[in-house]
């Protein structure tokens, strides 16, 4: 098979975690046969700084080519001036956008190995399979937004149409189905008018397409309570914008770190776009002490989600779980004992992923 990725590094230890995916996909392509084909593109501060532009249109141009795009991390202070005309998560957004990817799937897995690493009890989240699926393009991420001349007043608005939330209660509620057969809504419809739309529209669908599937709706305010009181409970969950973006973040001290958490964004036809949920975090950039694992599990979801290359994403997802297994750990999930770095652990995935060929 040939295929082809774009690399946006970005910023912070976005070029670091990226590198380490760019090798295991290498290895990965040469395991199993394939011609995978690799092209670098600046984004985010980078890109501000080398063009003026978060997203300049020869990225954005090569990103609708590709089959897959990785991405590494963008901002950092250096670009947080209040005043400045663009910020590197403009970029990320109009990217979003662009490529009409409006379902981001964020799985979150308790990996056996690291269960020790998270702040909760043991008992808790041991077993915890949970993939959330955030609407991405719509909501108050991309409703009117203004500011008061005289900065006494601003707005953020909230909005949702019908047929945004139906494609993505039909994806999540399609996924249910290959799981455990669950689906829950997180809204807030006691408050919230948009959040009465989400609701209803989200009822019909469930019971006129997926009567098959269980399903329940849950306020935001109780499944920020729910999802570290009894997250086994939960299968596919299904919310807006701004209401995922939240709990999946809360949802990361489950595993113990946003270090291994990927993320794949998605829409109607390719590319998709796979990332870590982590930052840029620029203390420790250029430290070789990030935790590259995420961003390595973001690439196997490109492999089964862009290229339907199921046994190859496995692989990978296997070399991930041998390499913990073998007592390896980077810094943030080594619980005060000896770490490795970005590089060695890299490296360490690699060759656990070429010995099991």
């Amino acid at each position: 098979m040939e295929a082809s990725f774009v690399l946006l590094p970005g910023d912070g230890i976005g070029p670091e975690v990226t590198a380490a995916a760019h090798a295991v996909l290498q290895t990965t392509g040469s395991r199993f046969g394939h011609r995978f084909e690799f092209e670098s593109r600046p984004m985010g501060g980078i890109a501000i700084d080398e063009f003026g532009d978060p997203l300049p249109t020869s990225t954005l141009d090569a990103c609708r080519r590709a089959d897959a795009v990785i991405l590494g991390a963008v901002g950092g202070p250096k670009w947080d001036d209040p005043n400045a005309k663009t910020r590197p998560e403009a970029g990320l957004l109009s990217l979003r956008k662009e490529l009409g990817l409006f379902a981001n799937l964020r799985p979150i897995t308790a990996h056996a190995e690291l269960i020790d690493a998270s702040p909760l009890r043991r008992e808790l989240i041991q077993g915890v399979d949970i993939l959330f699926f955030r609407e991405l393009t719509g909501g108050i991420y991309f409703g009117r937004s203004a500011l008061s001349e005289d900065g006494q007043h601003a707005e953020s608005v909230m909005e949702y149409t019908v047929p945004e939330v139906e494609r993505i209660v039909r994806m999540a509620a399609s996924s249910a189905r290959t799981r455990r057969g669950k689906l829950t809504s997180v809204d807030k419809a006691n408050v919230l008018e948009v959040s009465r739309l989400w609701r209803r529209v989200a009822a019909r669908v469930m019971a006129e397409e997926f009567p098959d599937v269980d399903y329940e709706v849950v306020l935001v305010d109780a499944m920020a309570m729910h999802l570290i009181a009894r997250p086994k409970d939960f299968d596919v969950v299904v919310t807006g914008n701004l209401f995922g973006d939240i709990l999946t973040d809360e949802g990361s001290m489950l595993p113990g770190s946003l270090g291994m958490l990927p993320s794949a964004s998605l829409g109607d036809s390719q590319p998709g776009l796979y990332e870590p949920i982590h930052g840029s975090a620029p203390d420790i950039a250029g430290k070789d002490t990030a935790n590259p694992l995420a961003t390595i599990l973001a690439a196997a979801m490109a492999l089964r989600h862009s290229m339907e290359l199921e046994t190859e994403a496995a692989a990978i997802e296997d070399a991930v779980a041998a390499v913990l297994a073998s007592g390896l750990r980077t810094k943030d999930i080594a619980a005060g004992k000896p770490a490795v770095g970005t590089v060695a652990m890299g490296e360490a995935v690699v060759a656990a992923l070429a010995a099991a060929s």
